[in-house]
């Protein structure tokens, strides 16, 4: 029976450490479709693909069920442009690290069962925690009887 997971890198952990800490670690897998619930901790995970692939992984990406955040790294921009537009995640970054949203200006937070809902830090962020109602009144249904408006309430 071959391997679900090849390790193909692990970083040990310094001597002496108090606590409970994980070393970066890098398995390959032969497809998104092996992982069987959204990884996080510094975990990579390999997979191989031709580039004519491509659309297949960003479906199996996509039917996942998780979207927090996607690293694309390519030199192609028209990959780069077909990547972004295509897979469901809170956040892409392109040739980039894949942490960091720059708070107050990019909001972050994920698609489906990853993130928290609304994504948290933009501009826009307090709007989401504010509910817009409306109330009017039409005052001339009570027929000019000032006495039928409570003003003290």
């Amino acid at each position: 029976m071959e391997e679900k997971y090849r390790l193909v890198a692990r970083t040990p952990l310094p001597a002496g450490l108090n606590g409970h800490y994980m070393a970066p670690v890098a398995f390959e897998i032969d497809s998104i479709r092996s992982l069987e619930k959204e990884v996080f901790g510094p975990v990579l995970h390999i997979v191989r693909f031709s580039s004519r692939e491509l659309d297949r992984v960003v479906d199996d990406i996509n039917a996942a069920g998780y979207g927090l955040t996607l690293g694309v790294h390519s030199r192609i921009d028209r990959v780069q442009r077909h990547i972004a537009r295509r897979v469901e995640a809170g956040n892409c970054y392109v040739n980039r690290n894949m942490i960091g949203a720059v708070v107050g200006v990019q909001p972050f937070g994920g698609e489906k069962f990853s993130g928290t809902g609304p994504k948290a830090g933009g501009p826009h962020y307090m709007l989401r925690f504010a509910t817009e109602r409306t109330l009017t009144v039409n005052t001339a249904a009570v027929g000019g009887n000032a006495s039928l408006l409570d003003l003290n309430d």
